[in-house]
């Protein structure tokens, strides 16, 4: 079976694109995309994938104070920590700044084939990008919903412009406008 991911890599090709090729190509594809849909379409497994984004079904240990938080995030583990790891939530910015983190991120890429490679990434070599002060989380394994679902390089671009975060007790834009206040 090909996924929607496998749909948009492959018309995408070998290149990077730019961000208004990633937003029509997400918008040609409508409403078929969904959290569940590319759950059913991928590739999961039972931890994270090192090096890789992932996505995932969660429900946070302290959701009740917590002023909002995303359900389905997309996330690049960083490191272990008792009981799950910590990772950039892309999610927590908007797709525009989701695309210009990733691109920063590539310069950790251990292949500069994105099929072969992934993210050499850990706090230490990440803390000083200032874009990412939004996005750190930390993830409990006992709070994880679902698999893993691995995002290979060649998907991470339009893994970013999926409209699939779900957000709780806050808007979107509203999440947004937060954290672009603390980059």
């Amino acid at each position: 079976m090909v996924s929607i991911l496998d749909k948009l890599a492959n018309k995408q090709g070998d290149t990077t694109k730019s961000a208004s090729w990633y937003k029509n190509a997400i918008s040609s594809i409508g409403q078929k995309i969904s959290a569940n849909k590319l759950m059913a379409q991928g590739t999961l497994t039972a931890r994270p994938n090192l090096g890789l984004l992932n996505l995932f079904f969660y429900d946070p240990k302290y959701k009740e104070s917590l002023p909002y938080y995303d359900t389905f995030p997309l996330v690049l583990p960083l490191e272990a920590i008792k009981g799950g790891f910590s990772g950039l939530n892309f999610h927590y910015l908007p797709p525009l700044l989701r695309l210009r983190l990733l691109e920063n991120m590539q310069r950790y890429a251990t292949s500069p084939r994105l099929k072969d490679a992934r993210f050499d990434v850990s706090w230490a070599r990440v803390k000083n990008i200032p874009m990412i002060k939004p996005t750190i989380k930390k993830y409990l394994y006992k709070h994880v919903r679902s698999s893993f679902l691995k995002i290979d390089l060649t998907q991470a671009a339009i893994a970013c412009y999926l409209p699939v975060q779900q957000f709780q007790k806050r808007p979107a834009g509203s999440v947004y406008n937060a954290s672009r206040s603390m980059v």
